[in-house]
């Protein structure tokens, strides 16, 4: 019999009674260490692989428990094999989010899955007594009323696949997805839906089950709490973007007829990315990255900034969140 086997049929909610009756449920450790990156968008900088061993070399340093980059990464093409290669120097488990633009150019998302050997387009693992989900916000909503862009939706067959597995654990939850769920300015087209089913699986539970929401996709640094879930938005390794109207040359005209879409960006000088440690006892802490911005900044450009809601920054806020509950 396996633990979630066990679980279903011991009627055991979790918690204390879990625990005190049968201590070898009890996790080894009391914490988990995370290494999240996001959004390097190798194919647009030119920088890229330098980016990407930044973040591999301090990792194997660190040592978290796993690493996890949230989307946006590199199309799944043979001239990207290299940066897979240094993605994969790093000595522990390491997992995938799809992005939007990991499609770009024609690739499917089965493509991308089998070149980055990811676990899967959606699936979830357990680690140090927590359940991790990692969703696919890049579905089809087949409505003839959707928003124009990019795909950004969660189906209804992932939907149930989410509800069920939900309900197959008894352990704290941490959401990953590229998309945001808690942002309706290019986040998930069924955001509030999903917040609702994470919302609903806590009631259901009787506990805090699900606490915390990762997202990339928007490339800026905030902080959501909705209905006592943590959202936090994990800022680009790499940029905004800025489009046509703010553009500016700010590298060489090497690396300007290399990579010609970095001058619609504003970038971040150096590499972004976060070390996030989540205790048992109802903490979670992030410790993030910071630089600066190469060339003109956007207030500088006159970007109007009400239109991207957040600020834009070069950098990833260190936080120190702290739960209602001890999480047991």
């Amino acid at each position: 019999m396996d633990r979630k086997e066990f679980i279903a049929k011991s009627g055991l909610a979790g918690g204390v009674l879990l625990f005190a009756r049968y201590p070898e449920l009890q996790p080894k450790d009391k914490k988990i260490r995370i290494g999240v990156i996001a959004d390097l968008h190798h194919d647009i900088m030119y920088d890229g692989l330098d980016r990407l061993s930044a973040f591999i070399d301090e990792m194997n340093t660190e040592t978290p428990d796993f690493i996890i980059q949230m989307g946006d990464l590199c199309f799944p093409k043979k001239e990207n094999l290299p940066l897979m290669d240094v993605w994969n120097k790093f000595k522990g488990p390491k997992y995938h989010v799809i992005g939007n633009h990991d499609t770009d150019g024609g690739y499917t998302r089965d493509q991308v899955v089998e070149f980055w050997n990811a676990k899967g387009k959606y699936y979830s693992f357990d680690a140090n007594g927590f359940h991790f989900v990692v969703l696919d916000g890049n579905e089809n909503n087949p409505s003839p009323y959707r928003p124009m862009g990019y795909a950004r939706y969660i189906s209804p067959e992932q939907l149930e696949w989410l509800k069920s597995d939900l309900d197959a654990t008894i352990l704290p939850t941490i959401i990953f997805c590229h998309q945001g769920l808690d942002n309706d300015a290019g986040g998930l087209e069924n955001g509030t839906l999903l917040r609702y089913t994470l919302e609903q699986a806590n009631q259901k539970s009787g506990q805090q089950k699900v606490i915390l929401v990762l997202t990339g996709h928007h490339h800026q640094d905030y902080y959501n709490r909705i209905n006592d879930i943590h959202y936090v938005q994990i800022n680009s390794a790499s940029y905004q973007w800025l489009g046509d109207k703010y553009k500016e040359i700010r590298y060489s005209p090497e690396v300007d007829k290399a990579r010609p879409n970095i001058k619609y960006t504003v970038p971040y000088k150096d590499p972004l990315w976060a070390m996030i440690e989540i205790g048992h006892n109802g903490t979670i802490n992030i410790k993030g990255k910071k630089t600066v911005f190469v060339g003109s900044s956007p207030e500088k450009l006159g970007v109007n900034l009400v239109d991207y809601i957040y600020p834009i920054v070069p950098y990833i806020s260190d936080r120190k969140i702290k739960m209602e509950h001890a999480i047991l």
